[in-house]
């Protein structure tokens, strides 16, 4: 009798003890793991940088740099360029302010600078300024495109305003590289408050891909009487990746504010004729096509109604004229 009493309670203990171990396996099974927090600071620190990298290179995209804050760079030697531009298919014009007038060149079709609706950017002096099959509507809705996709919060200094506050000076066809594949739309606009203030927009298949933003400050020491902004570069030049191997044939654009003294503007892109701008309300539009490689940038020279040379850009110590 003892004996059995003994053995059942051992077996009764033997079994508390396996219930426990079963008890506590569970509880171990079910106990929810600790979260991974390593992995989910990297994940936060990491999209951290990426929206601080995506902001940075907004507001350096966005930034209005005075054209004087660049310095020459390689401005010595001959010009050595070995493109050959064709004829630029704009058409040269005057400035159409208070004098009307139509520029050394004279003639063309000249567009009023009213805007086409309500609310809408200005038109360009002459319809010669839309190349490419480019209309003005097709310019303006571009425009406002890219103000309501890339332009910061009313106020903020990435506000860039709305198309009504800008005037059409350039619409061209876009060629696309390494670093932005895709053929599209260049829209250059600028602003008459504050003055010298000008966008690039970019459109590829109907959607805005981007914008830039400057300004030219006539005020700045040493700048003469026609200034162009070195950020407007993507107009006449593409990715530094492709450096020596452009798509081409190219076609370039360039523009830049103008004294009212100056009378007629003319750049020459590689070995081909000058190109005889048009002028628009203090500013100077050229474009062409480019079907070889160059190394300089455009080579701009102003002349006066008398005809003497008053500026020429291979003495502009604030014109970055050779290409990265």
């Amino acid at each position: 009798m003892n004996g059995s009493g003994e053995r059942a309670d051992r077996e009764d203990f033997g079994f508390e003890e396996r219930m426990r171990e079963l008890l506590a396996e569970d509880a171990y099974a079910v106990r929810p793991s600790s979260a991974p927090y390593p992995a989910i600071r990297r994940r936060g620190l990491a999209e951290r940088r990426r929206r601080a990298a995506v902001a940075g290179a907004a507001l350096m995209t966005l930034a209005a740099v005075p054209v004087g804050a660049y310095a020459v760079s390689g401005g010595g030697g001959g010009r050595a360029d070995t493109a050959v531009p064709r004829p630029s298919v704009s058409t040269p014009h005057g400035p159409t302010g208070s004098t009307g007038s139509t520029g050394p060149s004279g003639g063309g079709p000249s567009a009023s600078s009213a805007p086409a609706s309500p609310g809408g950017p200005a038109r360009p002096a002459t319809d010669g300024q839309l190349l490419d099959g480019i209309t003005f509507a097709r310019a303006a809705d571009g425009l406002a495109k890219c103000l309501d996709a890339e332009g910061g919060p009313p106020g903020s200094a990435a506000d860039l305003g709305e198309a009504g506050d800008y005037r059409i000076i350039l619409a061209i066809g876009s060629t696309g590289d390494s670093n932005a594949p895709g053929d599209g739309v260049h829209i250059a606009a600028v602003k008459e408050r504050p003055a010298g203030r000008w966008v690039v927009c970019s459109v590829k298949d109907g959607v805005a891909s981007g914008i830039s933003a400057g300004a030219i400050d006539a005020s700045v020491p040493g700048t003469g009487p026609v200034s162009v902004d070195a950020n407007s570069g993507e107009l006449y030049q593409q990715s530094y990746i492709d450096k020596g191997h452009w798509k081409l044939p190219f076609r370039w654009g360039l523009f830049g504010t103008a004294e009212a003294s100056v009378a007629e503007v003319t750049v020459s892109y590689g070995d081909g004729a000058p190109v005889t701008a048009t002028l628009d309300h203090g500013w100077f539009v050229a474009a062409g096509l480019l079907d070889r490689q160059v190394t300089l940038a455009p080579h701009v020279k102003g002349y006066d109604k008398a005809g003497q040379q008053v500026y020429d850009s291979d003495q502009d110590r604030t014109y970055q004229r050779t290409l990265p």
